[in-house]
């Protein structure tokens, strides 16, 4: 191993002693108690399955035959959970075929940031997570199940799904993903029409159209935002089918691939010879894995909250410092938009996730030494899966690089280290994505402009108030304020203002996309501006700087004269879009470094 990355795990084991011992004694004491099936009355167990065909009620008045539960996130407005609408007819067959039933248990909610970006409904975004995960425990608390299929792929969905199936960790769980959708238009095209647009130099006709051309089919959107990187993380986690996360919806892969999680989950549930709960695979190494896989290939900032909240689900406490630490060590390999040109399926294409995990376990940057749901190592998920004559096989992965400009080896990366940032200093601690950022734009020292939302900055830049050098501190965007809404429709006017040759910087306690990147922008501000934290206290003009290059987030300004300024007032939340029926999460939220969740102590 790596001494960095032992030693980054072997705190965070000792961190999490306690609280993980807590956590495993409790999924011990789920199990012992025996298969919920058996334990449920006759009137119990006849509600369970009135509606089920003959065939099936067969099975399950089988006390040996197991019964899957399917928690899916599927929705048809969003490209890619539509296709889930075909996976519970073929995992149900599946498990016919190995003398199990399998039924849908539940279903999740499944927003989409694409669509709610700049709106009211975006203040909903980060609490669905949680909304998600208990939404799991209702579905799995019928307690009828040996084993689960989480169905679900994007942005919070994941983390909600993990979250939610890690209280019943006792169970095997096995995730399974959608797919990429197909390639649309260039991802340079997309953002030269979204650039112009923002500039009054396109209309919305064309931008739409633009839009169109790249969001155009089932799957997940194609660029390496929130989504893509849930998979990239379920596959070093250990918790796909070695392979799963890029392959595309509807063909006769991803159906067999499908069906395979279904039976692979009857052979690992207990009283099996090859038990393997979720609780055995998502552990300290696992997560550091997927922390590794999430600095390698650039993935979302969105992580630095959800990996943090899927950890104190299952005893795991992982710190930003673990983050920092580790992002020190971890070489950039791969370039997807928008850190580099192409996208997720020319990241396949080029090797995908094979070649990741081949890459950093050679080099000691993750552990082999791992339970997954194919079995013991995660040198399975160095293999890729393919049809042999109609046969799901797995063959092993791309040893080299097929396009260097994407993918390339540890020992020749893009650049040294993982691109994630932890900031501190007198306006408190953040973190900032620097895989992206040209070398100009990784320190920028300017006078503050502050803004009480999104709204205000942008019209600041339509009235052309913004041509000048300045950062743009935007505050009460923190998950206690309003809920934590991503402000990438911040990107494109500062993009602009970048390409102009300003020097910009964003400094928020706000979220910013996966898919951001071009802006320095140091987020997740903590503590945030509603609790009391320092950018409630910043005025126009004080001089900011922040510093990618030392992890620094200063301002030019004596602590205590800083604190001695009377505090700009957060405004309520406004109500409307369901906003205040969340108002007991927002007051529940813990800190971002804490993952922003309203279903654990903040502490």
């Amino acid at each position: 191993m790596h001494p960095v990355t032992a030693e980054v795990t072997e705190r965070i084991v000792e961190r999490s002693r306690d609280s993980r011992a807590d956590y495993m004694e409790r999924m011990e004491a789920a199990r012992s108690s025996g298969t919920g099936r058996a334990k449920l009355s006759c009137a119990n167990w006849a509600h369970a399955f009135a509606a089920e065909s003959d065939e099936d009620k067969k099975t399950m008045r089988n006390p040996t035959a197991p019964n899957l539960a399917i928690v899916s996130a599927y929705n048809d407005m969003l490209s890619a959970h539509q296709p889930l609408e075909r996976f519970p007819a073929i995992i149900k067959q599946a498990a016919r075929e190995v003398g199990a039933s399998a039924q849908y248990a539940g279903g999740v909610p499944a927003m989409c940031d694409g669509v709610t970006q700049g709106r009211p409904g975006m203040e909903l975004s980060l609490f669905s997570r949680d909304v998600i995960a208990m939404a799991t425990a209702v579905a799995l608390t019928h307690d009828a199940f040996d084993a689960a299929l989480m169905l679900g792929i994007c942005d919070k969905i994941v983390p909600g799904l993990t979250m939610g199936a890690l209280a019943f960790g006792h169970l095997p769980v096995i995730f399974v993903p959608g797919g990429p959708m197909t390639s649309g238009i260039s991802n340079g095209q997309k953002a030269k029409v979204r650039a112009l647009y923002a500039q009054g130099q396109a209309t919305r006709e064309e931008l739409l159209d633009s839009e169109m051309a790249s969001y155009h089919g089932p799957g997940t959107c194609t660029f390496y935002g929130t989504a893509n990187s849930n998979q990239m993380m379920m596959e070093m986690t250990g918790l796909h089918l070695p392979g799963s996360a890029f392959v595309h919806p509807n063909t006769p892969l991803r159906d067999a691939l499908v069906a395979a999680a279904s039976k692979r989950a009857v052979e690992i549930r207990d009283g099996s010879n090859a038990y393997i709960p979720m609780s055995q695979v998502v552990d300290a190494k696992s997560l550091v894995n997927a922390l590794a896989g999430l600095l390698a290939t650039g993935g979302s900032t969105n992580h630095t909250l959800h990996l943090i909240a899927m950890g104190r689900a299952a005893g795991v406490r992982i710190t930003w410092e673990d983050f920092d630490d580790l992002s020190r060590v971890t070489p950039l390999i791969a370039k997807v938009y928008p850190n580099g040109l192409e996208d997720i399926n020319a990241f396949q294409a080029s090797g995908g996730m094979a070649f990741v995990v081949r890459q950093l376990l050679d080099s000691g940057l993750a552990h082999d030494d791992v339970m997954t749901v194919a079995g013991q190592g995660l040198r399975r998920f160095q293999t890729e899966p393919f049809l042999d004559g109609g046969k799901l096989v797995w063959r092993d992965g791309a040893k080299t690089s097929l396009n260097e400009d994407i993918l390339r080896p540890v020992d020749n990366p893009f650049q040294s280290h993982g691109g994630l940032r932890l900031m501190t200093g007198r306006l408190g601690r953040a973190v900032m994505k620097t895989s992206a950022l040209k070398p100009e734009h990784l320190v920028i020292e300017a006078p503050a402009v502050v803004f009480e939302d999104q709204d205000e900055l942008l019209a600041a830049f339509q009235r052309g108030d913004l041509n000048k050098d300045f950062v743009a501190v935007v505050r009460f965007q923190g998950p206690r304020a309003n809920g934590m809404p991503e402000l990438h429709n911040l990107t494109p006017p500062l993009g602009v203002l970048l390409d102009k040759g300003f020097k910009v910087a964003l400094v928020t306690d706000g979220r910013m996309s996966g898919a951001s990147g071009k802006v320095p922008a140091a987020i997740h501000v903590t503590p945030e501006a509603a609790d009391g934290g320092p950018l409630a206290y910043v005025r126009d003009g004080d001089l900011i700087r922040v510093d990618a290059n030392n992890g620094t987030l200063e301002i030019k300004l004596a602590m205590n004269e800083l604190m001695a300024r009377t505090p700009a007032t957060c405004r309520a939340s406004a109500p409307g879009y369901g906003r205040e029926l969340f108002g007991w999460m927002r007051r529940a939220a813990g800190p971002a470094d804490k993952g922003a969740c309203s279903l654990f102590e903040a502490a």
